[in-house]
């Protein structure tokens, strides 16, 4: 078997380690095996490519995999709540407290919370201004 195949396997091998475990840890080693396999069409030392791999698959890890987490994590914030319902307003469809209340906006309800003390009667408009989970909270228009 030529080298450059068996690189090509070992990369898909960790092509699919990161598919059970997606940790963007695999992937590094991964593509640092495919482009392995591509020096090795040019290069056909064996230690001189394992040492390529090794230092290839490190810079990936510590420079690649920081911004891969960065971009998972804040696309898993990202639910799309923000432009959808952050600043709109909606109408109080039961009386409003910390602990309990309804707001009813583009014919949906959301259970709501006010932030103060105060309580707000229902029929009236309030601005949404965050959520958590569930939950929106309000304040009055």
């Amino acid at each position: 078997m030529v080298i450059w195949q068996l690189l090509v396997i070992i990369g898909l091998a960790f092509l699919v380690l990161e598919m059970f475990t997606p940790v963007m840890f695999f992937l590094n080693f991964a593509i640092a095996a495919f482009i392995t396999a591509i020096a090795s069409i040019f290069i056909l030392n064996i230690n001189f490519l394992m040492l390529f791999f090794v230092i290839l698959a490190l810079v990936l890890l510590l420079f690649l995999r920081p911004m891969l987490m960065n971009r998972k994590t804040s696309k898993e914030q990202t639910t799309g709540i923000e432009n959808k319902y952050i600043g709109k307003t909606a109408k109080v469809i039961e009386t409003i407290t910390q602990t309990s209340g309804a707001i009813s906006i583009y014919d949906e309800r959301w259970e709501a919370r006010i932030l103060d003390n105060n309580e707000i009667p229902v029929g009236e408009n309030v601005k949404i201004v965050k959520y958590d989970s569930l939950i929106m909270f309000v304040e009055r228009n």
